[in-house]
């Protein structure tokens, strides 16, 4: 037989063998039930060359395919909080200044949260976007108590403006850096050095575990344990286990610290007649005055190089803030993103909470960046000028 006759029956021979298995299995498929639900499975052809060459020199090939099973990947989400909602359902904007409110809600977008905003000189509340979790939200203040833990380590004599902490065999930093770096180990520490009773004693001073309002309809109080958290208590002065506060109460800290220690009711008019009516109400007055010196760097460091830099440092309109991030212990399933800040500059100073709940993205830093936004966009509506007129005034007015 001559050689090229001879090679073309080879070939011929190796693709009946190869349409007659083909035709088998297609048979074989269609009576067996298992099988076809095996067909059903998704495959990724790959092509595999298979040469037959009865002889050198031959250049003929056969392409057959070989299916690789491939399993569909299955993600696990562990947050039962949405990441985004529209956070303005169900709120009432009676009595609020309309001007706040709208730079909050814009700068609030499409997260799920709140955005709390009061005059520390005061505790009026101005604005509530999203009500029902502002007033109602207890969860735990994660990197947000470290602000509290300043306070008592400082009255404490523990630490002060020019100590540093020794946390790590080759490291040591200041309570500047700590607070604008939000460093973990070095607030372990001083909750350690401090012990249970004396950090019960400040959070309890700072309002933590009670309601921050007065005759806020819908106001329910945070939680404070009564004692250790089996964590510990350097986690409860780093992240706040055994804690659970609301922005209000939040609020309610940082307007303290802005204005220099009268710890006001937090008010909030819900109608024009209210507003006209407004008297601030002093819950207690602490003894911090000579101890912020020593804290507001840190939180000017957290916006201008820290954990909140999101927030967009200003120096002529500087914003003091400490940021939050963690999963709620007592919620698994809800991330959480804190914000409490305030600002130092201009006729109206206000007092900024920002609370972010969800999943796969929510963070403090997220929440700062939220709350810059706020201060931005009033300051270009003018809202601090000194052309603008007293805020019980220009309430009434903006109000329609």
């Amino acid at each position: 037989m001559p050689y090229r006759h001879h090679h073309r029956v080879v070939l011929l021979s190796a693709l009946l063998a190869l349409s007659s298995f083909l035709a088998s299995a297609a048979a074989t498929s269609g009576a067996n039930p298992a099988v076809r639900r095996h067909a059903r499975v998704r495959h990724r052809v790959r092509p595999v060359a298979h040469a037959a060459v009865p002889h050198p020199g031959t250049a003929a090939v056969v392409t057959t395919t070989v299916h690789r099973r491939t399993r569909r990947r299955v993600v696990f989400n562990p947050w039962t909080e949405p990441t985004y909602a529209d956070s303005t359902v169900g709120d009432s904007v009676d009595g609020e200044d309309l001007v706040v409110r709208r730079a909050a809600v814009d700068a609030l977008g499409p997260y799920n949260g709140a955005v709390v905003i009061a005059d520390p000189q005061t505790g009026r509340i101005l604005s509530i976007v999203n009500q029902k979790l502002a007033l109602k939200g207890a969860y735990q203040p994660c990197s947000t108590i470290k602000m509290v833990v300043s306070m008592a380590s400082l009255s404490e004599g523990i630490v002060n403006a020019g100590s540093s902490v020794r946390i790590t065999r080759r490291s040591a930093i200041d309570i500047t850096k700590a607070l604008a770096y939000s460093n973990n180990l070095f607030f372990a520490k001083l909750g350690e050095e401090l012990g249970f009773e004396r950090v019960e004693k400040y959070a309890r001073l700072f309002g933590l575990g009670e309601k921050a309002g007065l005759d806020i309809a819908g106001e329910e109080a945070g939680y404070l344990t009564d004692e250790p958290p089996q964590t510990g208590v350097g986690m409860m002065t780093s992240f706040g286990d055994g804690i659970r506060i609301t922005p209000l109460e939040l609020t309610s800290i940082v307007s303290t610290l802005a204005n220099g220690g009268t710890m006001y009711y937090l008010q909030y008019p819900r109608s024009e007649d209210d507003v006209q009516k407004f008297v601030p109400r002093i819950k207690r007055e602490l003894d911090i005055a000579n101890f912020l010196p020593a804290v507001k760097p840190g939180m000017i460091g957290a916006v201008e190089y820290g954990t909140a830099r999101r927030a967009n440092y200003d120096p002529n309109d500087p914003i003091l803030g400490k940021t939050g991030t963690c999963t709620d212990t007592a919620q698994p399933g809800v991330h959480l993103g804190w914000f409490g800040s305030f600002n130092d500059v201009g006729n109206k100073k206000l007092a900024i909470v920002v609370l972010l709940t969800g999943g796969r993205g929510i963070s403090g830093p997220i929440a700062s960046g939220i709350g810059g936004a706020v201060y931005r966009n009033l300051a270009a509506q003018q809202y601090f000028g000194p052309q603008q007129q007293p805020i019980a005034s220009s309430l009434v007015s903006l109000h329609d």
